[in-house]
């Protein structure tokens, strides 16, 4: 195995850049901010990506501490990796990146994107204030594409985890481009139904009140 570069910088953030800073490494962490995945589960989710990169890559990661490979228990009994404590602490960065990312002048807003990557963007563009201001209180299931996701916004909090939650308010099925646009494109739940691109079960409302507490940012001058 080829030696990793470093930069050689005394520096705290050179240092986290020699650990998380090569091409894929940031892309592979936040593939795993939601749960544990398989190797096919993260190929899956950077199709770009070739598997000696990426077991390259995992390789390095763990040696770094950022994440952990173990077993997952009955019935499932395979191998996958998820993040460390520490590891898990680079979300809020992520976020930020997310947010920062989407103000660019070149960010090409509406390209398609994976199933996980939209799911953690509604940590980013959360908004809290509307949540707040509105009292929004609402409990859904998103089934998006093979995925299940639970979702609650609550006293100015949004929480969304992967798998089933209790007893939503509503479930919805469709897939990441139309989750896109139903959040930040504010296109209506009735024309993504009347389309084909989305179904739901459950109180109209709740999913109304999920959407509306999401803001893209400005694009910065």
């Amino acid at each position: 195995m080829l030696k990793k570069r470093s930069y050689e910088d005394g520096c705290a953030a050179a240092h986290a850049l020699d650990l998380v800073g090569e091409r894929w490494a940031l892309l592979i962490v936040r593939e795993l901010f939601l749960g544990p995945k398989r190797f096919t589960a993260l190929r899956a989710g950077l199709p770009g990506i070739s598997p000696n990169v990426l077991t390259q890559r995992l390789n390095e990661l763990e040696a770094a501490r950022v994440l952990e490979r173990r077993k997952l228990p009955a019935p499932v009994s395979a191998w996958a990796y998820e993040l460390t404590e520490w590891g898990k602490a680079l979300e809020p960065i992520m976020l930020q990146l997310v947010y920062w990312g989407a103000r660019s002048p070149l960010f090409q807003r509406g390209a398609p994107l994976g199933v996980d990557a939209m799911i953690l963007s509604f940590k980013a563009m959360f908004d809290a204030d509307t949540a707040q201001r509105d009292n929004v209180r609402t409990h859904i299931q998103l089934h998006v594409d093979n995925d299940i996701f639970n979702a609650t916004v609550d006293d100015g909090r949004l929480d969304v985890r992967r798998g089933e939650g209790q007893q939503p308010m509503a479930t919805l099925y469709t897939g990441p481009q139309a989750l896109l646009q139903l959040a930040y494109g504010k296109r209506s739940i009735d024309a993504a139904v009347e389309s084909g691109a989305l179904r739901y079960t459950g109180e109209r409302a709740a999913l109304v009140a999920f959407f509306s507490v999401f803001r893209v940012p400005d694009v910065a001058a």
